[in-house]
């Protein structure tokens, strides 16, 4: 669909285990995820608003399309990489978005990952059934 002669803003946006590599362009606000339209993609109507939450903070909703290639996670640590590869992407696109992005906490990576499960525990923290005989 889009060509490399064509100028693009890239960043990469990363969430739980997701990494989004995405190429922000100039146009009307079309969004492509992995070759697929957003409404196909993402079928609830909450992750659409979180991948579009930087054109909301800056104020540009339908001026730039967006082509984004995303794999691992799920859906919503998807949309979550989206939405960081998107605010970093504006960023390189305008300086001046910096404080906007900043102050809506779009442009800080979320640390928050999966516990690794102990021995000795079913799960991260889950204990096998306690019986006293």
């Amino acid at each position: 669909m889009y060509t490399s002669a064509k100028p693009y803003f890239y960043g990469t946006g990363r969430r739980k285990k997701s990494v989004a590599r995405v190429r922000v362009y100039p146009g009307s606000g079309s969004i492509t995820i992995n070759g697929k339209d957003i409404d196909q993609y993402f079928g609830l109507e909450t992750l659409k608003l979180i991948v579009n939450q930087p054109f909301e903070v800056t104020d540009t909703l339908g001026k730039f399309d967006i082509v984004a290639n995303v794999k691992g996670g799920g859906i919503s640590g998807q949309a979550g990489a989206i939405r960081h590869g998107v605010a970093r992407a504006l960023l390189t696109a305008d300086e001046n978005y910096k404080p906007l992005l900043k102050k809506a906490g779009l442009l800080t990576r979320d640390p928050r990952m999966k516990e690794r499960k102990k021995y000795g525990l079913k799960a991260a923290r889950r204990a096998p059934q306690f019986s006293k005989r």
